[in-house]
């Protein structure tokens, strides 16, 4: 699972969340696997934020995988948003995000943004 440094003799990515706000939006970065060990961290670090008519931007770029928790969470974290006023956007999902997302039928839910040519030559 996520928080595990090795598994099956491959080291893993240490999970962690970065938030990083900004005056129209903040930005959380989710680095490692989003699973039922890391998803506490992600609703804590989302929990305090006061997003109301901002937009909060899950940075999906370094997560290396999503199972049914972190997908539920991401649900979860949409009717909030509904619910007070804001808008959340899944930015940069891996392929195997975006495969759970359709097989759940869960994609056309979300709104999906993807890296422009000035991030991806920054990231370079």
């Amino acid at each position: 699972m996520g928080s595990n440094p090795r598994i099956g003799g491959h080291t893993m990515t240490t999970f962690h969340v970065d938030v990083c706000p900004t005056r129209e939006r903040t930005i959380i970065r989710v680095v490692g696997e989003l699973d039922l060990d890391t998803r506490p961290q992600v609703t804590h670090a989302t929990s305090t934020l006061n997003l109301t008519g901002r937009t909060l931007v899950m940075d999906l770029t370094r997560m290396t995988f999503i199972d049914s928790t972190g997908l539920t969470m991401l649900i979860l974290l949409r009717r909030r948003a509904h619910a007070e006023g804001w808008q959340l956007q899944l930015h940069n999902a891996p392929a195997q995000a975006l495969h759970v997302l359709d097989l759940t039928g869960t994609r056309e839910i979300f709104t999906l943004t993807h890296p422009t040519t000035d991030e991806r030559q920054t990231a370079i």
